[in-house]
């Protein structure tokens, strides 16, 4: 897991091995995809493993997107409504009258 900005450019015959090779690691913590083929980049992005995949940007975020990884790229997630849950727990309280 390198922390960049780097950018591997390699040869490739089908979108599968593109995918395949991506997703042979044991880290997945972010990947961009650079094409003018939306359809291509939404298949691609949906194949891959990884927290989060930039389609023609890279290091974009919101405070309302989560981010964080897959496999061995870290644990949960930091921002977003999913990254507000490793901070509260869910409670539940009745007492008798209440409505449910």
């Amino acid at each position: 897991q390198i922390f960049g900005p780097v950018m591997q450019i390699l040869k490739f015959k089908t979108i599968e091995e593109v995918i395949e090779r991506a997703n042979d690691s044991k880290y997945g913590l972010a990947a961009a995809v650079f094409t003018k083929d939306l359809d291509k980049a939404n298949f691609v992005s949906q194949s891959l493993r990884a927290g989060t995949v930039w389609i023609n940007c890279y290091d974009v975020f919101g405070a309302q997107a989560p981010f964080g990884g897959y496999k061995a790229s870290g644990n949960g997630r930091e921002l977003g409504e999913y990254g507000l849950e490793a901070y509260v727990e869910v409670k539940n309280v009745s007492s008798p009258g209440s409505k449910a």
